[in-house]
């Protein structure tokens, strides 16, 4: 028997592949799925059903690729957007057999109008289920976001609160299965842990625990998320079908010339802030590696093409990856070595980090020339903010860099300086050039201020 959860990084998006009897079924697979064809077949399993718990809005899946790879089938809810045209349909009280696993399904709109989730029995040991696949409607500590259909904000997040309720019956013996874990842009409050049980979530999770299905509803529209314009695209390949990956996620290695000459509509940097800030090429903007999956989508738009920068070749391997996953395929290379290029007597831009101290001797001086902009999201705004700081969120700053003056002073800050270097690369990559970041941000601010 086979049971195996598959992380995908930076997403924090978690897939599974569970068998028996010669038989496989793949849970929410992602758009790089080869992985879980060379399981299968390691343990002499075929891959005949896989199941979609939703349309995703954060990644393609790999679904469709995997049927046409395996001839496996696939199931998706009741999708009100129209038909998956790789995907049959679901519904409550489905269940279908995986040698002497039995896969049950569970009607659970809320974050989803097409949400399913999937319970586990062992027909060997017949009494309650053994875990549920939760998608997006259960995670480790949290429960799935409820705000894509505005319009219905009461009505979906009423939804959600049967749904989860359920979810409950299955029994707190019953293992969650969910499809995010921390870091993902689907939920704000997951546990760093993976694995839970139902009773467990009974006990601890904060949005279970609330009194009723009317403060469940009032706590989850008051929740404030973003939805970057890239979720648009994810939903139509969705509905669609995505294509497969390249075979070899490795770019172009680019000579400088070539890098300066290719045309690319974005230069990302994807080294660590510091680097960056000691010196970038101009028009570089800085997206670390481990940062693309979140902001990527807010920058750059379908289609677009990309030229990246690194310190080292596998950073630009693991860069295409990440960007592949969200549907950005047109990379044209990569270039490695900076330093070098500096050598060789090309313009280098900097951008200084300064500290708690010199912050708030400007803000002592207020002079009219300058602005501390805070990048962090909203709900970390209103927890704590910095007397005579402006506010936009790093990935609005996408569109609303044109409200800002590029002669103005920027100093940029967030919770530890990681989103501002996003933020003053993109500025930086505007022509903005009087930049500079606060190093630690509110971090080293709250440290002083105790």
């Amino acid at each position: 028997m086979l049971f195996k959860a598959i992380k995908t990084p930076g997403l924090a998006h978690l897939s599974y592949i569970v068998g028996a009897g010669g038989q496989a079924a793949v849970i929410d697979p992602r758009r790089d799925c080869a992985i879980y064809a060379e399981m299968a077949h390691a343990q002499g399993l075929e891959i005949t059903h896989i199941f979609e718990t939703h349309r995703n809005e954060d990644l393609i899946s790999g679904a469709g690729i995997l049927s046409r790879m395996t001839g496996a089938s696939v199931y998706h809810g009741p999708n009100p957007a129209g038909d998956v045209r790789y995907a049959q349909t679901a519904c409550e009280g489905d269940s279908f057999d995986i040698g002497q696993l039995r896969i049950e399904v569970i009607e659970t709109p809320g974050h989803t109008l097409d949400h399913l989730a999937f319970a586990l029995y062992d027909t060997a040991y017949g009494k309650g289920a053994v875990g549920v696949f939760t998608g997006d409607a259960l995670f480790v500590g949290d429960v799935g976001r409820t705000d894509f259909y505005p319009d219905r904000r009461e009505e979906v997040a009423g939804l959600l609160y049967d749904s989860l309720h359920k979810l409950l019956a299955l029994g707190d013996q019953a293992m969650i299965w969910p499809a995010h874990g921390a870091g993902s842009v689907c939920g704000s409050g997951m546990a760093e842990r993976e694995f839970s049980t139902i009773g467990h979530e009974r006990a601890n999770n904060p949005r279970l625990g609330l009194a009723d299905r009317e403060a469940f509803i009032a706590a989850k529209v008051a929740e404030h998320h973003y939805q970057p314009p890239y979720f648009r695209t994810m939903e139509r390949l969705n509905l669609e079908g995505g294509a497969p990956v390249a075979p070899v996620l490795r770019p172009k290695a680019l000579s400088l010339a070539e890098l300066r000459d290719c045309g690319a509509d974005h230069l990302i940097d994807l080294r660590e802030p510091m680097a960056y800030a000691s010196g970038h090429l101009e028009a570089a903007m800085c997206l670390p590696t481990g940062m693309i999956s979140a902001f990527a989508g807010w920058f750059i738009e379908e289609g677009q093409s990309i030229a990246l920068i690194a310190s080292e070749t596998d950073q630009l391997e693991t860069a295409t990856r990440h960007l592949a996953r969200i549907g950005y395929d047109k990379v044209l290379g990569g270039y490695t070595g900076v330093v070098p290029a500096a050598a060789q007597g090309l313009n280098m831009v900097r951008t200084p980090m300064i500290a708690t101290e010199e912050v708030e001797e400007r803000l002592a001086a207020a002079d009219p020339n300058w602005t501390l902009l805070d990048v962090r999201d909203a709900d970390e705004r209103e927890a704590g903010a910095i007397d005579g700081s402006q506010h936009i969120y790093v990935g609005e700053l996408a569109e609303r860099w044109r409200e800002l003056d590029p002669a103005r002073h920027y100093t940029l800050m967030c919770a530890s300086g990681m989103r501002a270097s996003v933020a003053a690369g993109w500025l930086s990559a505007r022509g903005f050039r009087h930049l500079d970041i606060y190093l630690g941000s509110m971090g080293a601010w709250k440290s002083v201020q105790a």
